[in-house]
């Protein structure tokens, strides 16, 4: 176990983050000292209920916000990112499949790798029936199912997914954790935010746990088990007690 550790430690950061403070406008700080690291094949969960500042926090390192004092660094082997948004982006006028090769095009994928990647997708999220429908027709979980399939088109060496379980059915659910895993095999560091306590607990291998614009405890559930002084406690428990 300790040579496992080990290894683990020693797999290269893909994405470090430190955040000094940030806000929407001058001298309006909604978070402050956020810092944390994601290493190849790791998944962290950003965990906390709606308005604790996990979608600030994902902002501000994709550098969206104007207000900030950050640091972020992007490594692995192409310091690449593919970035699935909480709220469904589209062109009204362009098919699923546009968009898919849209995406292909801006990542510089050659159309030979990009068709039967996204062919795949569309079989995988169940999706080929609507691959020329326009997505302003579609459900809340179908546009989401396009957005993850928009970021699984790529091999980035980092996935940044912001709530990714609204609006999608058990299946599709399924299937996203399926590919998340395979990239996580593939070398891929995945920082996904959520509140979706129960599944984060199964599926995260650490936390930071972020309450009132602060990180209220890190690390995996073990470690935060003790900073929450309870040994068999739920990852809810835990936030609940810290919080």
């Amino acid at each position: 176990m300790e040579e496992l550790q080990e290894i683990g430690e020693e797999r290269e950061i893909v994405l470090d983050v430190d955040i000094e403070e940030a806000g929407y406008e001058a001298g309006d700080k909604r978070i402050s000292d956020i810092f944390f690291q994601v290493r190849r094949g790791e998944l962290l969960g950003l965990i906390g209920p709606n308005g604790a500042g996990k979608s600030t926090t994902i902002k501000t390192l994709l550098g969206l916000l104007k207000h900030a004092k950050a640091k972020v660094t992007i490594g692995g082997e192409n310091k690449s990112y593919a970035y699935v948004p909480e709220q469904p982006v589209f062109y009204e006028d362009l098919t699923l499949w546009e968009h898919l090769d849209l995406a292909a095009a801006a990542y510089g994928l050659p159309y030979e790798q990009f068709e039967p990647a996204a062919e795949k997708l569309l079989v995988q999220f169940g999706m080929g029936h609507v691959r020329d429908d326009l997505p302003a027709g579609f459900s809340k979980g179908m546009k989401q199912k396009m957005m993850l399939m928009l970021g699984f088109l790529v091999q980035p060496d980092v996935y940044i997914v912001d709530e990714p379980f609204i609006g999608l059915d058990p299946r599709a659910t399924k299937d996203f954790l399926r590919l998340l895993e395979a990239e996580r095999q593939r070398g891929a560091g995945v920082l996904m935010s959520t509140h979706v306590l129960d599944t984060a607990e199964k599926i995260c291998d650490s936390f930071v746990l972020i309450s009132g614009g602060e990180i209220a405890a890190s690390g995996t559930l073990e470690e935060i088990r003790g900073i929450a002084e309870l040994p068999e406690g739920s990852l809810f428990d835990c936030f609940d007690e810290l919080t």
